[in-house]
């Protein structure tokens, strides 16, 4: 059953939740514990936009289930240790049978740590300097049907970013790190989780 067109629904505990945090468990951690909440950190927001550019034309679960391996393998997304990498850490990354061996993808993620730390304020206040005011921001989406792919703002921050040398950041790729970091608040209407505030908090069990 498509999730697109359906409102918020009761979870386990009867809060309401977008109903695709329904589908298994660790898509009901992630909602709960880290989607929409504001990640404002170079390293965070490298990491999720790094891990929506490897979910390209794959499921999220996928990437949630390999996230761990993913921190493993690229030093945790520290921007520059990553930036160091060469052709041996590619190898190796490309025999890592716990991410996804695509060699476009891996060595965008080396060139895009070089990039982000060129960014003079910082690729988080980059990300960040593309959210819409409060008076602008739309109202609540009802369902997933209400939720672009891309927006004005991605797509214009994808253009700073292949200027500035990223690649596989395009504009719904963008978006979605939108998403993930809190840029946008894409809880539907009813979501228990549209209206906490604070940082991105790690699930139980998780750092």
């Amino acid at each position: 059953m498509s999730d697109v067109g359906r409102p918020a629904e009761p979870g386990p505990d009867g809060r309401l939740r977008c109903p695709w945090a329904l589908r298994t468990p660790e898509y009901l951690g992630y909602h709960d514990h880290e989607w929409g909440r504001p990640v404002r950190s170079d390293q965070g927001i490298f990491e999720r936009l790094c891990l929506e550019g490897f979910q390209s034309g794959l499921s999220w679960l996928t990437i949630l289930r390999k996230r761990e391996n993913f921190r493993a393998a690229f030093a945790g997304f520290d921007l520059a240790t990553v930036a160091g990498f060469g052709p041996a850490d590619v190898a190796r990354l490309l025999a890592d049978s716990g991410i996804i061996r695509n060699r476009a993808k891996i060595e965008a993620v080396i060139r895009n740590a070089a990039a982000a730390l060129a960014v003079p304020a910082g690729i988080a206040a980059l990300v960040w300097g593309y959210a819409s005011e409060p008076a602008a921001r739309p109202p609540a989406p009802v369902t997933m049907a209400d939720m672009p792919s891309a927006t004005p703002a991605s797509t214009a921050l994808a253009k700073d970013l292949r200027r500035r040398g990223f690649s596989f950041t395009g504009p719904v790729t963008v978006y979605a790190t939108f998403q993930a970091c809190g840029v946008v608040n894409d809880h539907l209407a009813g979501c228990f989780a549209r209206d906490i505030p604070g940082p991105a908090l790690a699930p139980p069990g998780q750092s």
